[in-house]
């Protein structure tokens, strides 16, 4: 299935997602709810899955609020395959498509390597890792007429990121890889996948981490807030590049992590 030529297509086509369909894991708050909302800000059907089902639903009734489009939330454990299929199940049954999946869920522990116990380094990689294949397993199953994925991967997926993020760092590796091998077979799909890598963005989570973060020196996380723009990142920052992922701006791309680090890598 070869990918569409959109030469011939105005500005206003290829950023509107006008009858697409969504799925955004993670999507109840931080980098996976702005996300939502600028596909739905496009025009696109969201459904918002999450751990926490009412952060997925709060987050679904504001999109459909605030951009008049079609939202629902699900609950979604990445970890649990079943879980992840029966929220990929739904979007169908609901909107009949789908076109663009969103692997955002992630966790994000701090801990040293000599703390890094066994159920720490699988709980990272059961979410960061497995869970972006859990996702990229259905959107391949589901999207029967061609789609895009796209992989919230970071910065820690090119480098070694901070002192005591071993398993992260690692995970997110594990990501880059996947997006690059899921491009190379999924491509006579019509399926197109690409990966977003955001330098350190301060969210609900992420915030949540610093603070529980015992064994990191206080001196270690703002390391990761440096950038020759001159500023830390927004979820928006990042969300703007994963818009411009799932739109057919990037139609000739597949394979590729784009960096939305503020030239932190450079």
């Amino acid at each position: 299935m070869p990918m569409p030529d959109v030469s011939a297509s105005p500005l206003s086509r290829l950023v509107s997602l006008t009858d697409r369909v969504a799925v955004v894991t993670g999507g109840g708050r931080g980098l996976g709810k702005a996300i939502a909302a600028r596909l739905a800000e496009a025009g696109a059907r969201v459904l918002v899955g999450d751990v926490d089902d009412t952060l997925a639903e709060t987050a679904a009734t504001d999109l459909a609020d605030r951009y008049g489009v079609e939202a629902a939330g699900a609950a979604m454990d990445v970890t649990d395959s079943a879980s992840v299929r029966a929220a990929a199940d739904l979007a169908v049954e609901r909107w009949g498509r789908l076109d663009a999946w969103v692997n955002n869920a992630g966790v994000f522990p701090a801990v040293p390597i000599p703390m890094t116990d066994d159920e720490t380094w699988d709980r990272v990689f059961a979410v960061n890792a497995r869970g972006t294949l859990a996702g990229t397993r259905e959107a391949a199953r589901l999207m029967t007429s061609g789609g895009v994925i796209v992989n919230i991967c970071s910065t820690a997926g090119f480098r070694a990121g901070a002192p005591a993020l071993a398993a992260y760092v690692s995970s997110k590796h594990a990501v880059r890889g996947l997006t690059r091998q899921s491009a190379l077979e999924l491509a006579p799909q019509g399926i197109r996948v690409l990966g977003v890598a955001p330098s350190y963005v301060p969210t609900e989570g992420n915030q949540q981490m610093m603070a529980a973060a015992a064994h990191v020196e206080p001196d270690a996380m703002p390391l990761m807030a440096t950038s020759p723009v001159g500023r830390v990142g927004t979820p928006d920052d990042i969300a703007r590049v994963a818009f411009f992922c799932v739109s057919d701006l990037s139609m000739f791309m597949t394979g590729s992590t784009l960096l939305a680090d503020g030239g932190s890598t450079v």
